[in-house]
């Protein structure tokens, strides 16, 4: 719901009268709360484009880990010695998760 933030203020005797013609409003409508769709059926009905992947086939060359390069102890991901934070206790820890 759009809010006018330049609109007068009304005071609590205005949002009383107005929360109640709203109650009676709603009272006399039962339907305005009911939706009858459901999310798992709706969400069947999308498809993103793109999204099947089933029939790919991913080649990736994997390279074992250099002789510069170490693995972070908190994230787990190979990472040159230029980015080695500290070592402690034979943890090596990256800059990023230092930080």
């Amino acid at each position: 719901m759009a809010t006018d933030y330049d609109a007068p203020r009304k005071n609590d005797e205005d949002n009383e009268q107005d929360s109640i013609q709203e109650l009676q409003a709603r009272r006399s409508d039962k339907s305005s709360g009911v939706v009858d769709e459901d999310e798992t059926e709706a969400a069947e009905g999308f498809e993103l484009p793109g999204a099947d992947l089933s029939g790919e086939e991913l080649a990736v060359r994997v390279l074992p880990r250099q002789a510069d390069e170490f693995t972070c102890s908190s994230c787990f991901l190979v990472h040159h010695r230029s980015q080695l934070a500290y070592e402690k206790k034979g943890q090596m820890v990256c800059t990023e998760c230092a930080a």
